[in-house]
């Protein structure tokens, strides 16, 4: 792999909410040609080898790996291969083609590295600075990095800058499947998105995979990731993905997960450019909690009505099962002799 960064310019984002065109109308398209018992071509597709699924954990609350689409349900939450951790729909799972990669060394070190969210209340502060404290913040920033990945003023007193991403993703990500993994250099010539692909191919990212993005000030932390799949024609939910600033102290890694408004160029310019006091992780959003507010109210109202559906699914189970039980026993009981 190159060691020259590959530069994303941040400049002409979609609003706040509001996903990139063409994205929800994929998301639609592949739940509904991705069903039991569509037809597929053995020439082109052929079942993917060596996973091994189980059905995921109940705090497991993230989009099927396959279809894209939002994986539902209190009981039934999915599948995900031990190996991998590829995750899927019980529906989508005689689908899946790409082959198990088999555990991922990312180069993590679990004795060494604590997730902050978690493990510990830890008090964040972004302290605001005033327009003299940024243009002192950015001379001193500027005199210590040795590359020409410079801050610079703008005269609405907004900043710009680099920041570089390390994506550390353990699970596939999906290109439209007419298009090969993207380089930089497609990405910059065709910067738009088709909306007429319907269809999804799969790959595991390189576990070293860097990029360096040019971005504004105010270029929020949500906007990073979206920006990120766009460019790259990752057709996966931003919601899938999450954010996270990694420091090294005491011989401790910690971690923690941005907020959707944080934006990461101001904490880049408060750590200064050192590595180990700050570096940005795109890694899964799996830590088990929902944003419900990100989601429209047809899709809230679907998700109650698939939960009312698994629930009187699971009470006749439940039912069925002390049932028979209970003719057990009265067999039994008529079974025995009087006296």
């Amino acid at each position: 792999m190159s060691t020259e960064p590959e530069l994303i310019e941040l400049r002409e984002l979609a609003p706040a909410g509001h996903a990139g065109p063409g994205r929800a109308r994929l998301e639609r398209a592949n739940a509904v040609r991705i069903a039991p018992g569509t037809a597929r071509n053995p020439a082109q597709q052929v079942s993917g080898l060596g996973h091994r699924f189980q059905p995921a954990g109940p705090a497991t609350h993230t989009w099927c790996d396959l279809c894209g689409d939002f994986i539902w349900g209190v009981v039934r939450k999915g599948l995900q291969c031990v190996h991998c951790k590829f995750t899927c729909h019980y529906r989508c799972r005689a689908l899946v083609c790409l082959d198990c990669c088999g555990p991922r060394d990312l180069g993590w070190d679990p004795a060494l590295e604590r997730d902050t969210n978690v493990d510990e209340p830890v008090v964040w502060e972004t302290p605001d600075l005033s327009q003299a404290e940024i243009e002192q913040k950015i001379k001193e920033y500027n005199g210590q990095i040795n590359s020409n990945l410079f801050m610079s003023l703008n005269k609405d007193g907004s900043y710009t800058g680099f920041i570089k991403v390390q994506l550390k993703l353990v699970r596939p990500v999906s290109v439209p499947s007419s298009k090969k993994p993207p380089t930089l250099h497609d990405a910059r010539k065709n910067p738009g998105r088709s909306t007429a692909v319907r269809r999804r191919t799969s790959f595991y990212l390189p576990k070293d995979a860097i990029k360096h993005l040019h971005v504004l000030s105010r270029t929020r932390a949500r906007e990073v990731i979206e920006a990120l799949l766009r460019k790259f024609s990752v057709v996966d939910d931003p919601r899938k993905f999450a954010l996270f600033e990694r420091a090294e102290r005491h011989g401790q890694v910690y971690f923690r997960k941005l907020l959707d408004d944080e934006q990461p160029l101001k904490l880049r310019l408060l750590a200064g450019p050192s590595e180990k006091a700050l570096s940005f992780v795109l890694k899964e959003n799996d830590s088990g909690e929902v944003n419900w507010d990100a989601f429209s109210m047809p899709e809230l109202h679907n998700f109650l009505r698939i939960l009312q559906r698994e629930e009187e699914e699971h009470l006749r189970q439940i039912l069925q099962k002390y049932s028979r039980c209970r003719q057990k026993i009265q067999e039994a009981l008529h079974a025995c002799p009087l006296g």
